[in-house]
C-alpha cells in the first residue's frame, strides 16, 4: 500500500506546486508531477495480487488486467505532447513579456490596458 502514499504525496506535491508559484516553468513542472501521480495511481490498480501477465498457460487463475497498463502509456505520450506545447507557450510568453513570472506578465498586462484607455 505504499504506492497509494506516494500517489498522495505526489499529487498533493504537485498540486501545492501549481497553486503556490507564480513561475510559469514551475507551474508546467507541478502539473508534471501531478500527471505522474496519477499514472502511478492507475498502474497501481491495474495490478492483482498474486495475478499473472494475460497469457493463458496450466496452472494460472488470476490475471492481471492489462487495460491499465495500455491505456497509461497512451496517457504518457499525450502527456509529454501538451508539457512540451506548455513549455512552447511559456518561451512565447517569455519573447512577449521578458519574464515568465505571474505577478510582472500581469504588471505589464494592465499597464498596457491602461495606456489604451487614456490613448482613447
Amino acid at each position: 500500500m505504499y504506492n497509494y502514499w506516494l500517489v498522495v504525496f505526489l499529487m498533493m506535491a504537485g498540486f501545492y506546486v501549481v497553486i503556490s508559484q507564480g513561475n510559469l516553468v514551475k507551474k508546467v513542472i507541478g502539473l508534471g508531477m501531478f500527471q505522474t501521480s496519477v499514472f502511478i495511481l492507475y498502474i497501481s490498480m491495474g495490478k492483482v495480487a498474486g495475478g499473472a501477465a494475460p497469457i493463458v498457460t496450466e496452472g494460472v487463475e488470476v490475471y492481471s488486467n492489462p487495460v491499465p497498463h495500455v491505456l497509461m502509456l497512451t496517457a504518457i505520450v499525450v502527456g509529454v505532447a501538451t508539457t512540451s506545447v506548455g513549455l512552447a507557450l511559456v518561451i512565447r510568453i517569455h519573447e512577449a513579456y521578458g519574464s515568465v513570472e505571474e505577478d510582472d506578465i500581469q504588471l505589464l498586462d494592465n499597464s498596457v490596458d491602461d495606456f489604451q484607455e487614456v490613448d482613447l
